[in-house]
């Protein structure tokens, strides 16, 4: 049996900051891996988030790397998605305690991406990052 961690693959998909407005995406390519989960940590909110300040994260798929598409509620695991919007977290509501949101991508697109979408007026910064850990490798062990 294989040691987990020579099967597993992690990739900042958001590097950790305090931010107050949108963080360029990364662009991950899941060529060699049949699975994706992202975690997406999230700080005490730097706001008091609303339907109008609020922060967005939106899961974007491509399959050349150049053409970005929402992801569709289907090919999200781990989350009951009722919208095919991309939207995977949205914080509108006061976030007072740090939370770790977990969810899968089950597309069959290459590329993936986590974008963070900022509306409206953030004057202090919210602490947040992301994690895309990829499994299932067609080659091991990963380096």
């Amino acid at each position: 049996m294989r040691e987990q961690s020579n099967t597993l693959k992690i990739v900042s998909a958001v590097a950790p900051g305090a931010y107050t407005a949108d963080v360029t995406p990364v662009q991950i390519d899941r060529q060699g891996f049949g699975s994706v989960t992202f975690a997406v940590h999230v700080g005490a909110g730097g706001i008091t988030f609303t339907g109008t300040n609020k922060i967005e994260f939106v899961l974007e798929e491509s399959y050349d790397g150049e053409d970005w598409t929402d992801v569709l509620a289907k090919d999200v695991a781990g989350l009951d998605l009722t919208a095919d919007d991309g939207i995977v977290l949205a914080l509108k509501t006061a976030h007072a305690n740090p939370t770790v949101t977990k969810f899968g991508y089950i597309g069959d697109a290459r590329y993936v991406r986590l974008t963070t979408d900022f509306s409206g007026t953030h004057g202090t910064g919210t602490p947040l990052s992301a994690l895309a850990i990829m499994g299932r490798p067609a080659h091991a062990p990963v380096a």
